[in-house]
């Protein structure tokens, strides 16, 4: 039987190996293509695939049959739950799969894209440019379609040229921008606020008018310290948290 083939993980030896394996498998499970194979590869294989032990494997695994996303069964194998939830709250441990992670599993529609002038608050990221590509998407719930976040890029524009649309339907910019632009990420900033929704974005979400929302902006940085990319997403209040651990070292 032909089984899912998850993503390559660059595993950094600072972070819990088990805890960046299940980002990068979650990230993998919630991108993958509605015809994929739902079955998953044996833990053996799946521990070869990441370069872990089987035991650091079951732990990943675990996590993401807790979470709902898989299901384990005995003599059979481990398979994807193809109705799994969607949004739920992601511990952040400056993984940039667990980025990825975050923004994944959605149904995406992108609404505009173009090229436009730098938003004067956003400046001091992108010194030297006057203006930007811009990307914005609406993502929503597969199986019911209520809508559940609104996210708008600023990328850089020599980056932005060498992007697909349609890729950001099906991934997000995170990982287009690693995996297909081949950009080395060096770091992401993330910060989260409350905040109360605008019309335009109170008529997105369809949430009433100064409701509650989460914004979320994620600032994504190169090799050379260079910020390529700022997003910024409003999330509905009553779909999305965060959890955010520090490692003590």
């Amino acid at each position: 039987m032909t089984t899912f083939a998850p993503d390559s993980l660059a595993l950094n030896r600072k972070l819990p190996l088990w805890y960046q394996v299940s980002q990068s498998l979650r990230a993998s499970i919630l991108g993958r293509h509605p015809d994929a194979p739902l079955r998953l590869p044996t833990e053996d294989a799946l521990a070869a695939h990441y370069g872990v032990s089987v035991l650091t494997m079951r732990q990943a695994l675990k996590e993401l049959e807790t979470e709902g996303l898989i299901s384990r069964h005995r003599r059979r194998g481990t398979f994807i739950e193809p109705a799994a939830r969607r949004g739920a709250p992601v511990r952040l441990l400056g993984s940039v799969d667990a980025i990825v992670a975050q923004q994944s599993g959605m149904v995406t529609e992108v609404l505009e894209h173009g090229t436009g002038p730098v938003p004067p608050e956003l400046a001091e990221h992108f010194p030297g440019l006057d203006r930007t590509g811009f990307y914005r998407r609406l993502r929503s719930e597969e199986r019911t379609g209520e809508p559940t976040n609104h996210a708008v890029n600023h990328v850089r524009p020599d980056l932005a040229a060498r992007i697909d649309p349609a890729e950001l339907e099906r991934h997000p910019m995170t990982k287009v921008l690693r995996d297909s632009v081949g950009v080395t990420i060096s770091r992401i900033t993330d910060t989260v606020e409350a905040r109360l929704a605008e019309p335009e974005t109170a008529r997105l979400l369809d949430v009433p008018l100064l409701s509650p929302i989460l914004h979320y902006t994620g600032i994504t940085y190169d090799e050379a310290g260079r910020v390529i990319d700022v997003a910024r997403i409003h999330y509905r209040g009553d779909r999305f948290s965060f959890t955010v651990t520090l490692d003590a070292d």
